[in-house]
């Protein structure tokens, strides 16, 4: 019996940490209780190095697309292969804060990543290994930013442009309408509409083929 792979994506502010709290919850109430929890960019010793590097701002280098990029792709590659395939072989599922779809939109849509090289680089390093299920958690930037901007420090990602978010929001909803992996939920809505339909959405994917755990 191999576990699943459920991932939530979406801009800083989206409220991903809540929808974890939800999910949890649901595959508890289906008898599911071996879950690990990842996080990207991170999960490894390695992963949380370059997590660092790719976060922090450094004043005396500025860190190019391409290079943010690949080391975005080794601190994957790190997890995927260390962590992630071993637990789910033994049976465990994964929830995983954000995944491969946020280069897709974070480099390709904001940073204007040529999205063919993209896709090469997401081929060879990850194959076709992919989430079973990935919540999009869809919400304007100037709502989402109001909500972290009450944080202490702001990463280097953080603290990009409104201009920048409304590219990688643009690029998230082109790839949720071309993957029916991906299901959009409007997240500008109240905590509680947002939860209710995610614990719908994933009781009802839980007694499909693709969801049932036996399967």
């Amino acid at each position: 019996m191999n576990g699943k792979f459920i991932v939530l994506e979406g801009l800083e502010g989206a409220g991903k940490t809540s929808s974890v709290i939800q999910i949890v919850k649901v595959l508890n109430q289906h008898g599911i209780y071996d879950i690990l929890m990842t996080h990207e960019p991170g999960g490894t010793p390695l992963a949380e190095t370059l997590r660092q590097l790719i976060k922090d701002e450094k004043s005396n280098e500025s860190i190019t697309n391409h290079a943010e990029v690949l080391l975005l792709y080794a601190a994957r590659v790190q997890l995927v292969e260390q962590v992630i395939k071993p637990a789910l072989a033994r049976g465990t599922w994964i929830i995983g804060d954000r995944h491969d779809l946020s280069s897709q939109a974070y480099q390709g849509g904001g940073r204007g990543v040529d999205a063919h090289f993209l896709k090469m680089l997401r081929t060879t390093i990850l194959g076709t290994f992919h989430p079973n299920l990935t919540f999009y958690l869809d919400i304007p930037p100037a709502v989402g930013l109001k909500r972290i901007y009450t944080h202490s420090k702001l990463d280097r990602i953080e603290l990009e442009s409104i201009e920048f978010f409304e590219r990688v929001r643009a690029r998230y909803q082109e790839l949720a309408v071309e993957n029916k992996r991906i299901i959009t939920i409007d997240a500008s809505r109240s905590l509680k509409v947002v939860n209710n339909e995610i614990r719908s959405i994933l009781t009802l994917w839980l007694h499909t083929k693709e969801g049932c755990s036996m399967s």
